[in-house]
């Protein structure tokens, strides 16, 4: 593939597989980036949505014996360096192959992907479940580590051309427009040409097999190889042109402004050029997981982690209720339901979003225990929504005795009491969640006359109820006595009228 050709100092022509991006507003720099980037209403308003890993692992042997993210690595042997429990799993899911399909050698990842059928997916049903319970846009897998495209590829492996025989990515994005959601794409490519490095003796370069396990690029100093680097850019590119999604996350590294002519920013900087240039403005989410980057220049994906207090720019939150990225019938959620409707009202209160994955099964079909998380989630937000939807954070998070761990992969597990509270607020209104339903008065010392709430409340009303609540306010805080009746959920939300 030829290299990037500079034509003027406004208009940057890519030669094959790549686009011209003219009169560019947003230059691929932190600065420039930081300067232009703004996050559009509807994700700040939405707050929640749901993201789909799905794909070829998700039709292995669901009795695996761990993580489905990760088949196409383990199966294959060893890594050099794995030692301790990661050694184990997997040796454990080699074993597992060679037992279940024959050694690697013989049944490689390339022979798991006509297993992959979708026969029973039903895109615009999961969709409308989806909005069911509370989500506001929609974020399917375009390609995860193990290098199989879901969607009508350039890449020989794409669910069209094998697996399913479908464009997935159409038609989710036909779904979720048919419903009124957003639709998002997240890729997980650039992890790829290490991901199957110890399967390359079975392989050659050149072959259609060779292909699927990235022969042609170097699995140790790929971040340095322009041909890998120029590969990568392409192939999201043309994700970009072909589905014109609202929000792209890139969850994985990507090229660096030192070893990979910098590509990274160039494709994010012409992904934002591209909408301000449709539609004249800025209506697009752009997600990653740098948490060394400047994140005024795009949207943080905490994954797996938490916020110790309100962040300056939107983030998002993004959790797994599958117990393992990918499909497996043995995977367990360590997280409990009442825990992470918590986690997620907690992570609202802090100037977050909510990005919840849920694993398809091979077939298609979404596991019943996962859709038991999203439709305790979607209860709660039928009657709490309106101090969620298009809320803001207010001076403060909340208080309570439950510190939330700053940071990437400290998420959350502990139980919550009737003393952790989170606000958010809207319209002049403020909202209080009690993140466990409580079992006396509750107080929230937050709210004590001469504190942080300089106004007076006039009224205050238990969402999902029309008991009339008794309160009082002083200077030890504000007094809400236990209703009567309370909804039947693992919070309960109030919403405070003030003067």
């Amino acid at each position: 593939m030829d290299t990037l050709k500079k034509i003027t100092g406004a208009c940057v022509l890519l030669s094959v597989g790549f686009n011209a991006v003219c009169s560019a507003q947003v230059a691929p720099n932190w600065d420039s980036m930081a300067a232009h980037y703004q996050v559009p209403d509807w994700f700040l308003d939405g707050k929640i949505g749901v993201w789909t890993h799905w794909g070829v692992p998700s039709a292995t042997d669901e009795n695996r014996p761990n993580d489905g993210s990760h088949y196409g690595r383990r199966m294959y042997g060893p890594n050099e360096g794995e030692t301790g429990g990661q050694l184990k799993m997997t040796q454990d899911l080699t074993d597992f192959h060679t037992k279940r399909y024959g050694p690697p050698s013989e049944f490689g990842y390339e022979d798991l992907v006509p297993l992959f059928k979708g026969e029973n997916w039903d895109p615009e049903g999961l969709v409308e479940f989806f909005k069911e319970n509370g989500a506001h846009f929609v974020m399917p897998v375009a390609c995860h580590h193990d290098n199989f495209d879901m969607y009508d590829s350039s890449h020989p492996w794409n669910s069209v051309d094998m697996g399913p025989h479908r464009d997935t990515l159409r038609e989710w994005k036909e779904a979720a427009y048919k419903h009124g959601l957003k639709f998002g794409v997240s890729t997980h490519l650039y992890w790829s040409p290490r991901f199957f490095k110890t399967g390359r003796k079975y392989y050659e370069a050149g072959t259609l097999e060779g292909q699927l396990i990235n022969m042609d690029f170097d699995p140790k100093g790929y971040v340095s190889q322009d041909s890998w680097n120029e590969h990568w850019y392409a192939r999201c590119w043309e994700i970009i042109e072909k589905y014109d999604p609202d929000l792209f996350n890139n969850d994985s590294p990507y090229p660096s402004q030192k070893t990979g002519k910098n590509l990274g920013l160039k494709l994010f900087s012409d992904y934002l050029n591209r909408d301000l240039e449709e539609n004249g403005k800025q209506d697009v989410v752009l997600s990653f997981k740098d948490g060394r980057a400047d994140r005024r220049a795009f949207t943080y994906n905490l994954e797996r982690g938490s916020s110790a207090d309100i962040q300056p720019e939107p983030w998002m939150w993004a959790t797994d209720v599958s117990g393992g990225w990918f499909y497996r019938k043995g995977a367990t959620n360590r997280m409990s339901i009442p825990v992470m409707i918590g986690n997620g009202i907690d992570a609202i209160s802090k100037n977050g979003v909510v990005m919840m994955n849920v694993a398809l099964r091979g077939d298609g079909t979404l596991p019943e225990n996962q859709a038991a998380y999203l439709t305790a989630f979607g209860d709660v937000l039928k009657i709490n929504g309106e101090g969620i939807y298009g809320s803001r954070p207010w001076n403060i998070y909340g208080e309570g005795p439950l510190k939330m761990k700053g940071g990437r992969q400290g998420e959350n597990h502990r139980a919550f009491s009737q003393e952790d509270i989170r606000f958010t607020t809207k319209d002049g209104n403020l909202y209080a969640f009690v993140l466990a339903q409580p079992t006396e008065d509750i107080v929230i010392k937050t709210l004590a006359t001469g504190g942080v709430l300089e106004k007076e409340i006039r009224k205050v009303t238990l969402m999902g109820s029309n008991e009339k609540i008794k309160w009082k306010r002083s200077k030890d805080g504000l007094t809400i006595s236990l209703p009567e009746t309370l909804p039947d959920q693992p919070v309960a939300g109030f919403k405070l009228i003030l003067e």
